[in-house]
C-alpha cells in the first residue's frame, strides 16, 4: 500500500469538490442549517397557546381567574364568546387550541363553599398541546382553588363551620381525538410528508436523470414543445403521487386504524393543487442540478426544513416567533392542516380557504418559475 498514492487520490478529490461550488455550499451551510433547525424548532415547551373563553360569570372572581390563565404565559386569550357552537368554529378553523367556560354561578358556587366547574374544551388533534394543555390548566387551576380554600379558612377562623370548602373543578372536554392517541395526529402528517417527498424527489431526477444519458438532446431535437416535454415528465409522477396518496391513505385506515370524518374526495382534490407545488419544486431543482448527485443534494437540503417546522413532528406552538413566520412559508405547513382538519375534524372547505389559496397561488407561481427555467435550459 502506497500513502503516496492515496494522498494524490485525495487531493483529486478535494480538487474536484473545489470546483464544484454547489457541494461546498452545502458543506458549510447544512451544518449551520441544522444546528439552528434543531435549536429553536425541536422543542415540546409549548407556550401561548391560542384560546377562547366563555365568561358566563363576568365577575371578579372569574375575572381573577382568567388573569392567571393568561400570566401564566401558557394562554394567549385571542376572543371572547358566547357560546360552545363559537368556541367550536375557532377550533375547527385551527385559530384556537383550548376554550374555556366559566359559568354564570360560579362565583355564587364559591360564596356557597360548593364546588365551582370549569368547562376546558380542547383540540384533541395535537395530543402534545392537548396533553400540555390539560397539565398547566389543572396546575393553575388547582393553585386558584387552594388560594380561595385558604381565604376562605382565614375568614372562618380556620374551622370549616357548617358550610364545606370551595374549589375549582376543572372539566375537560377532548374533541376530534378522545383518547388523544399520538397515531392519530402523526399519520395524516405523515402522509403529508411521503407525498412531497416521493414527487418532489422523483420529479428532481427527472430531467438530469435524460441529461447525464444524454437522451435529453434527442429529445430537444424532436418537433416536441417544451411545454409538451415538461407537461410529459410532470403527468406521470402526478399519477404515482396520487397512487402513493391513495396507498398511504389506506395503511393509515385499515392498518393503524385512523378515523376518517371527513370527504376522502374533498381531500383528493386538495391534495391535486398540493401536488402541483411539489412537482414544481422538483421540476425547478432538476433545472437547475447537473447531476442526480446534485439532485439529490439539494433535495435534503429542502427536506429536513419541511419536517421540522411544518408541524408535523413538533407542535408549532413550541416555536419561536420568527420560526413560526418561515413556517407560515412552507407549503406543507398547510397541506398537513387540511389533512388533520379533513380527517380528524371533518370540516369542509369553508373552514380551510386560506390553506386552499396559499396552496394554489405557491403550485401556479412555482411551476410558472420552473417552467420558464426548463424552457431555457431546453434552448
Amino acid at each position: 500500500m502506497s500513502w503516496k498514492r492515496i494522498w494524490s487520490i485525495v487531493r483529486k478529490e478535494f480538487i474536484h469538490i473545489r470546483r464544484d461550488p454547489r457541494t461546498i455550499a452545502l458543506i458549510l451551510l447544512m451544518p449551520i442549517m441544522q444546528m439552528f433547525l434543531f435549536g429553536y424548532a425541536v422543542s415540546t415547551n409549548v407556550e401561548h397557546i391560542k384560546t377562547i373563553i366563555w365568561d358566563q360569570a363576568r365577575d371578579q372572581r372569574s375575572r381573577e381567574l382568567i388573569q392567571a390563565l393568561v400570566q401564566s404565559n401558557y394562554f394567549d386569550v385571542v376572543a371572547y364568546v358566547e357560546s360552545h357552537d363559537d368556541i367550536r368554529g375557532w377550533v375547527d378553523r385551527g385559530k384556537a387550541r383550548v376554550g374555556f367556560v366559566i359559568p354564570a354561578d360560579f362565583s355564587r358556587r364559591i360564596d356557597r363553599g360548593e364546588t365551582a366547574p370549569v368547562q376546558v374544551l380542547l383540540d384533541g388533534s395535537d395530543p402534545t398541546t392537548a396533553s400540555t394543555v390539560l397539565s398547566a390548566a389543572g396546575a393553575i387551576v388547582q393553585a386558584k382553588s387552594a388560594q380561595i380554600t385558604a381565604v376562605t379558612l382565614e375568614r372562618r377562623g380556620m374551622a370549616s363551620g357548617k358550610l364545606g370548602l370551595p374549589r375549582i373543578d376543572l372539566r375537560p372536554w377532548v374533541w376530534y381525538n378522545p383518547e388523544m392517541k399520538s397515531v392519530n395526529f402523526n399519520i395524516p402528517g405523515l402522509i403529508g410528508v411521503i407525498l412531497q417527498n416521493i414527487t418532489m424527489m422523483l420529479t428532481a431526477f427527472a430531467v438530469v436523470r435524460e441529461r447525464e444519458r444524454g437522451t435529453l438532446e434527442q429529445l430537444i431535437v424532436t418537433p416536441i414543445k417544451p411545454f409538451e416535454l415538461m407537461w410529459g415528465k410532470v403527468i406521470p409522477y402526478i399519477i404515482i403521487g396520487f397512487a402513493d396518496l391513495l396507498l398511504a391513505i389506506a395503511v393509515g385506515i385499515l392498518w393503524f386504524g385512523v378515523p376518517v370524518h371527513g370527504n376522502l374526495l374533498l381531500l383528493l382534490a386538495l391534495s391535486f393543487i398540493f401536488l402541483v407545488g411539489a412537482l414544481g419544486i422538483g421540476l425547478l431543482i432538476s433545472t437547475i442540478s447537473r447531476t442526480q448527485l446534485q439532485a439529490m443534494q439539494l433535495t435534503m437540503f429542502l427536506v429536513m426544513p419541511n419536517i421540522l417546522l411544518s408541524g408535523f413532528m413538533f407542535p408549532q406552538d413550541a416555536m419561536l416567533g420568527f420560526i413560526q413566520k418561515i413556517s407560515a412559508l412552507i407549503p406543507l405547513t398547510y397541506f398537513i392542516e387540511i389533512l388533520r382538519a379533513i380527517i380528524l375534524k371533518g370540516v369542509g372547505i369553508g373552514y380551510l380557504l386560506f390553506q386552499v389559496f396559499y396552496l394554489l397561488v405557491f403550485g401556479l407561481a412555482i411551476m410558472a418559475i420552473s417552467a420558464l427555467k426548463f424552457r431555457k435550459n431546453l434552448e
